[in-house]
């Protein structure tokens, strides 16, 4: 990592609710892998592609990864922490210089799957506005550079 000066956001990591953890139980995992795919395929093609694996092996297994810290986030068994570790995001993501433009791409891009994703993947739609409100909230943790 480079000397670049790291914006911190004020007040620290965000006090939010965290998602429901009925999410999970009601997908089931295999539809939270899908899910997370089509995120980050629509990232890999996105004006943040920068920050993603090029080759389609290795941006699938970010979305793997990124898909078993969902499962655990939504309720099913702590695979990302079985397999990889605590997941330190901020610390994690420091090596990528994140801005709000950034954050706002990454936002637009679930968004997107998130439109399609109570028939997609059957995710409850009883739960989707708090989840967008979370990941909405929580990415502001993830900026790493003022504007």
């Amino acid at each position: 990592m480079s000397d670049r000066e790291i914006y911190v956001p004020p007040g620290g990591p965000p006090r939010i609710p965290g998602p429901s953890h009925d999410i999970c139980p009601a997908m089931g995992q295999e539809n939270i892998m899908l899910m997370l795919q089509d995120v980050y395929d629509r990232l890999g093609q996105s004006k943040i592609a920068y920050m993603f694996p090029k080759e389609p092996a290795e941006l699938k297994h970010a979305a793997e990864k990124s898909g078993l810290f969902f499962i655990g986030l939504l309720g099913g068994p702590p695979l990302y922490h079985q397999q990889i570790g605590p997941p330190m995001l901020r610390a994690r993501h420091l090596p990528f210089v994140i801005d709000e433009a950034g954050r706002q791409e990454w936002l637009r891009c679930f968004d997107e799957v998130l439109d399609t994703a109570v028939d997609k993947y059957a995710f409850p739609a009883e739960h989707l506005d708090q989840f967008r409100a979370f990941l909405h909230g929580f990415s502001t943790w993830m900026v790493n550079r003022a504007d």
